[in-house]
């Protein structure tokens, strides 16, 4: 067994937020390998995640991020179980970082979910419509037009789009932030203001 290092727990803590003791267990889980106990932690924090998902979150933050030029706006609000979260440092840069993923990617939900019925089916419809879509085999069009609506849910969906540049989606980062937390959060609503747009 690998012995553990405080830097190589430090590192994991700055990679993934999560606590010295469950860091620690995680490399020991790991045998030291890194990217292993990231996976590890990562985990736990889905299965942690899911069972918080039911829980009351009437607490949290309304945050909002301007744009450099004051063109571009963003208001959220994202709620937590308590106001002692909702006060920490970590669920205030998690509030900023959503409300900037609002700004750059302009989604217009908050989840899949969210999607008025008529508009799932209108695009459903103009997929199908598709002549590319069209010309394919009757048996395999729906699973083209499933897939294709999961690109377009990356798009319109905040939860769903990836969250920067990176492999995670918003969603991994909430519940990311849910497991090193310990409550659950979830994305009440949102409003993006362009000037010059119409509403």
């Amino acid at each position: 067994m690998a012995s553990i290092t405080a830097a190589a727990v430090k590192e994991l803590r700055d990679r993934t937020g999560a606590g010295f003791m469950e860091c620690k267990r995680a490399l020991e889980e790991a045998d030291g390998d890194l990217e292993v106990a990231i996976g590890i932690l990562r985990e736990r924090g889905l299965a942690a995640a899911a069972k918080k998902a039911g829980r009351e979150a009437r607490e949290g933050l309304v945050g909002s991020y301007i744009h450099a030029g004051g063109k571009l706006g963003v208001l959220i609000e994202v709620n937590c179980e308590t106001d002692f979260v909702a006060r920490t440092e970590e669920f205030g840069k998690l509030v900023r970082d959503l409300a900037i993923q609002v700004a750059g990617l302009a989604p217009r939900w908050v989840d899949v979910a969210d999607i008025p019925a008529d508009v799932l089916e209108a695009k459903r419809a103009e997929l199908l419509a598709d002549p590319a879509t069209a010309a394919k085999p009757e048996a395999v069009r729906a699973q083209i037009v499933e897939g294709q609506l999961k690109k377009w849910y990356q798009e319109v969906c905040l939860l769903e789009q990836p969250f920067r540049d990176e492999e995670r989606t918003v969603r991994d980062l909430i519940n990311e932030r849910i497991a090193t937390l310990g409550e659950n959060i979830r994305v009440r609503r949102f409003t993006r203001y362009a000037l010059g747009e119409e509403g």
